[in-house]
């Protein structure tokens, strides 16, 4: 029972827990938002308020595909606001601060995988290299 315990406590269920809750409470906010403002303005255009009335009738058979079309602009709506409200300031955020780093890794000029700044010999395929700080320059 004790293992259990651990493994419900663990940091990353915990935040990945946390994740969830507000993505669905962000997911019903930007919903939302779609039904007060952005549905109304794109019936200025259409002249339909209400995509999920719209249905095609096959031999009988209704296929409401309006629900769909709803859903996808929701769907649409959503991915456009967490990119450029979440996603691009986040990326801008890291990019700042990761301006003053001092890298520590570099490419194998053997077979270009990342090793460390200060190593002697590649990991990978084993070949000798200078530390970046004895590279020659080029110039």
């Amino acid at each position: 029972m004790s293992g259990f315990k651990k493994f419900l406590f663990r940091g990353n269920l915990v935040d990945l827990a946390v994740a969830f809750v507000v993505g669905a409470a962000f997911a019903g906010l930007v919903k939302d938002f779609a039904t007060s403002f952005i549905t109304p303005l794109i019936a200025l255009l259409g002249g339909e308020p209400d995509y999920t009335r719209l249905v095609v009738t096959v031999n009988g058979t209704k296929f409401p595909y309006g629900i769909f079309v709803t859903s996808a602009v929701a769907f649409f709506i959503t991915a456009v606001i967490v990119y450029f409200l979440v996603v691009l300031p986040t990326a801008k955020l890291i990019e700042r601060m990761d301006r003053g780093k001092e890298a520590t890794e570099r490419e194998c000029p053997q077979c270009l995988s990342d090793i460390p700044v200060r190593a002697r010999r590649c990991r990978y395929c084993t070949a000798e290299v200078l530390p970046a700080n004895e590279v020659p320059s080029s110039t």
